[in-house]
């Protein structure tokens, strides 16, 4: 599957852009507008709306560094992709783009934004507040523009530009967001929600959660009139016993923030969303892109006790 977004998230949840699909065509939602209230690097939104098989993508974040980013993105399109083929990648301007995020309360919108992208790409996977890709004398195997292709990058920024009629950015709490944009999304809207980590949460994201966050988020979603996807950490969400009363379906995903490994992770479906027939069809299937050379094999799981032995 291509890579659509500008910015680098661990995790590899982009390839969730095709089951995801998948329940679109599935349950035969047309004119759906599509909901992330941690949008992160918005990977599933762009493969979904560049596909047409939804009509406008809501991305939000709390994080001002991030919403500087997509802020940027969308309004200063031209102008950031100069800054970007402009700007040297350096350790000297990595310090410099650094300061700027040090500062992100109060740093300039489209300066913080640039920072952002600049630490994004140029930071071991692409955690903000980690350490530059080859170390500060760049004696590592990667050297510091490793991940920064200029000529792509400001290709998929000058894509995203062209669709700014179709997208809405947001900077709000999840909770404050998901209430407010449920009422007027209309029927087929489809909330996609992937949490910040139980347990890692406070090492990869800005904005962490407590435990009381979590139940209190899967408190709202179970209120939610509209179509809602979730994810999480299988074992952190069996531990919970989060959303144990829904359809699940449990996944691996590779990761590579600080160590490559493979992930378990769970997706709970609202009791609106029928499952494509081929998922039911094998103890174990896979839900990624047919022919892509690193499948998300899945199995669906029947409601009640999490298999923790597997």
């Amino acid at each position: 599957m291509p890579f659509y977004t500008p910015l680098r998230y661990p995790g590899g949840k982009r390839r969730l852009a095709h089951p995801v699909a998948r329940l679109i065509e599935t349950n035969h939602l047309v004119d759906v507008e599509y909901v992330e209230p941690y949008a992160g690097g918005a990977s599933i939104a762009l493969a979904l709306l560049f596909n047409e098989y939804v009509s406008k993508i809501h991305i939000n974040d709390l994080s001002r560094p991030v919403f500087a980013f997509w802020s940027s993105v969308l309004d200063a399109t031209e102008a950031l992709c100069q800054r970007v083929e402009a700007t040297p990648v350096t350790a000297a301007e990595w310090k410099r783009q650094r300061e700027i995020y040090l500062r992100s309360d109060d740093a300039d919108l489209f300066d913080l934004g640039f920072a952002t992208f600049f630490l994004n790409r140029t930071n071991r996977s692409g955690i903000l507040s980690g350490r530059m890709i080859g170390g500060m004398n760049q004696t590592g195997r990667w050297k510091l523009d490793a991940r920064f292709s200029k000529r792509e990058l400001t290709r998929r920024i000058r894509k995203i530009g062209r669709y700014r009629t179709r997208i809405a950015v947001s900077q709000e709490d999840a909770a404050s967001f998901i209430g407010s944009l449920s009422p007027v999304v209309g029927p087929n809207a489809l909330f996609f929600v992937d949490p910040p980590y139980i347990d890692a949460g406070e090492n990869l994201y800005l904005n962490d959660y407590s435990l009381d966050d979590h139940r209190q988020l899967e408190r709202q979603i179970a209120e939610l009139d509209n179509h809602w996807i979730v994810t999480y950490d299988y074992d952190a969400a069996a531990r919970h016993r989060l959303h144990h009363d829904r359809t699940r379906v449990s996944f691996a995903l590779s990761y590579s923030a600080q160590h490559r490994r493979l992930g378990r992770e769970a997706m709970f479906l609202s009791d609106s969303l029928r499952l494509p027939p081929e998922w039911q069809d094998a103890a174990e299937v896979s839900i990624g892109p047919p022919g892509s050379k690193y499948p998300v094999m899945a199995r669906v799981e029947a409601i009640g006790p999490f298999c923790r032995d597997s």
